[in-house]
């Protein structure tokens, strides 16, 4: 599902106009990252939990010459799935792995 999808699916399921839907996402998702670039986790019972994490520098090689190069330290988010969501999947797949090509 993608943004647009998503924005269609809220407005069909609570019956409102597309452009109040649309608004409604894009104020969440800007929300939300500013809540994750100022440092702050988010936690969303039963669907799951948002966090930034920190790496630091270490040395690595570029793939294609086989170089050493430093990785600068860095922040990534990261998601981890709450216990209700990880069921509910795990209840529609049937605990079968996807055959969805990465």
């Amino acid at each position: 599902m993608n943004k647009s999808e998503l924005i269609e699916a809220l407005a069909e399921k609570i019956n409102m106009p597309m452009r109040e839907a649309g608004s409604i996402t894009n104020t969440l998702i800007d929300t939300m990252t500013e809540a994750l670039a100022n440092g702050d986790s988010i936690e969303i019972r039963g669907f799951g939990s948002f966090v930034v994490k920190e790496y630091t520098s270490y040395t690595g090689r570029n793939p294609k010459t086989g170089q050493r190069i430093k990785v600068s330290p860095k922040k990534l988010p990261f998601f981890k799935v709450g216990k209700e969501l990880r069921e509910q999947v795990n209840k529609q797949s049937g605990g079968k792995k996807s055959s969805r090509k990465k």
